[in-house]
C-alpha cells in the first residue's frame, strides 16, 4: 500500500527537493503552495519519473481559511496523510520599528500558525494509525536572539521549541516529529525578504539539495533535531556557553547589510 507526504512550500527550494526525495522512495505527493504554476511541473515530474500519485494545492498560508480548505481537499481525495512536511516560510527583514506590520502578522501565520494547525488536523489521523512521521521546517535561528529579523527569529524559536515538546509527547504511538534546523540555504527566502545585500547570506551557504537531504534523512530515523552542517551544529552550543548580549551583537553584526 503506498504511502502519502504531504509537504508545504512545495514549489520551490527545501519543499521541492524534499518532494523529488518523497517521490523518490514511491509517496504520493499532496503539493502546497501559492504558485500552481510551478506545483504542476513538480506534479508532472514526479508522475513522469517515479509514477506516483500527486496532488496539487496552490493555496496562500498567509490566509488564515488556508488550513481547512488544504485539509478538506485532502479528506476528499481520500489521501491518509503518512508525512506531513510544515516547510513553508519567509522572513522580513529589517528594524522592528521600520518593518511592515501586516508583513510580519502574514509571516507568523504561516511560520506558526498555519504550521501548528496543519500538524493539529493531520496528526489526529497518524495516531489513531499508529504511524506517521512530521517534519517541521525551524533554523539555526531558532537557538539565538535576531536583531534585524526579530520576528522571524523568534518564529523558528516556536517551530523548534513545539516540535520537541511534541516528539515527547509522541513517545511510544508510532509517530514522530523532526525539527530541520539549516543555516542559511540558497533558495528563493533570500528575495523574498529582501536581504539579499545582508552579511548572513554572502559568501558560500548551503544548498537545498543537501538540506533537505539530511531533513529527509532525519525525518526516517526519527530524529528529534537536525542541523546540517558542522559549523552550524556548534551554533546552539556557542549561544549556550556564551553571555546572550555577546551572541546578540554578534548576530547583529552578521546580520547588517553589505555596504555596495
Amino acid at each position: 500500500m503506498s504511502k502519502t507526504a504531504l509537504i508545504t512550500g512545495a514549489s520551490g527550494g527545501i519543499g521541492y527537493e524534499l518532494a523529488l526525495l518523497f517521490g523518490r522512495d514511491g509517496y504520493d505527493c499532496i503539493l502546497v503552495a501559492r504558485s500552481e504554476d510551478k506545483l504542476k511541473e513538480l506534479a508532472a515530474r514526479l508522475e513522469n519519473e517515479h509514477r506516483v500519485k500527486t496532488l496539487v494545492i496552490a493555496r496562500d498560508l498567509s490566509r488564515p481559511s488556508a488550513v481547512d480548505e488544504i485539509y478538506e481537499e485532502v479528506t476528499a481525495a481520500s489521501m491518509p496523510v503518512d508525512a506531513l512536511v510544515n516547510n513553508a516560510g519567509f522572513p522580513v527583514f529589517g528594524l522592528f520599528v521600520e518593518t511592515d506590520p501586516q508583513a510580519e502578522l502574514e509571516m507568523l501565520q504561516v511560520n506558526v500558525v498555519a504550521l501548528t494547525a496543519l500538524t493539529k488536523l493531520f496528526l489526529r489521523g497518524m495516531v489513531e494509525r499508529r504511524a506517521g512521521r512530521i517534519l517541521n521546517l525551524a533554523s539555526t535561528a531558532a537557538f539565538l536572539p535576531g536583531p534585524l529579523m526579530a520576528v522571524y527569529y523568534a518564529s523558528k524559536a516556536y517551530v523548534l521549541s513545539f516540535s520537541q515538546a511534541l516528539a515527547n509527547e509522541l513517545r511510544g504511538t508510532g509517530v514522530t516529529v523532526t525539527a530541520l534546523c539549516p543555516g542559511p540555504t540558497r533558495t528563493g527566502f533570500q528575495k523574498r525578504g529582501v536581504m539579499e545585500d545582508s552579511g548572513l547570506v554572502q559568501g558560500q551557504i548551503a544548498d537545498a539539495a543537501s538540506v533537505a537531504l539530511a531533513g529527509y534523512r532525519g525525518l526516517m530515523a526519527g530524529k528529534t533535531i537536525v542541523i546540517p552542517g558542522f559549523s552550524n551544529k556548534l551554533i546552539p552550543w556557542v549561544a549556550r556557553l556564551s553571555p546572550r548580549g555577546m551572541v546578540t551583537r554578534v548576530v547583529r553584526r552578521t546580520q547588517d547589510r553589505v555596504p555596495q
